[in-house]
């Protein structure tokens, strides 16, 4: 596996855990933990940027926040889910891998060509 993927898992997790403590933390220290996995995520985010195409990486991080806070949100904080909350997930799911396919194309396309 590629150095940068971990790269983007790593920031897809970090930001799960600053967005869960944005709803959880109630003193001083909670709040400086919160603000280094803040840090954290961003510095993750430009290491994954600097080997993958940007807007792979961006839609990835997107996609894990959005659909991993709904989930905290359903799983954590016992929010309801719905029908049209699981067709939407889904949605940017089938985006994000779209996405990716995409992105691999072109380069499928010209190791075809130099071989």
């Amino acid at each position: 596996m590629n150095k940068a993927w971990i790269y983007v898992a790593l920031t897809s997790l970090f930001e799960l855990v600053w967005i869960y403590s944005f709803n959880t933390a109630t003193t001083w220290w909670q709040w400086i933990i919160t603000i280094v996995f803040i840090f954290l995520d961003l510095h993750f985010l430009t290491k994954a940027c600097e080997s993958l195409p940007t807007g792979t990486v961006y839609a990835i991080f997107a996609a894990a926040g959005t659909v991993g806070t709904a989930l905290m949100d359903i799983y954590i904080f016992h929010d309801s889910i719905t029908m049209g909350k699981l067709i939407f997930m889904g949605l940017i799911l089938i985006g994000v891998i779209g996405l990716k396919i995409a992105d691999d194309l072109p380069n499928k396309k010209q190791q075809e060509v130099s071989s």
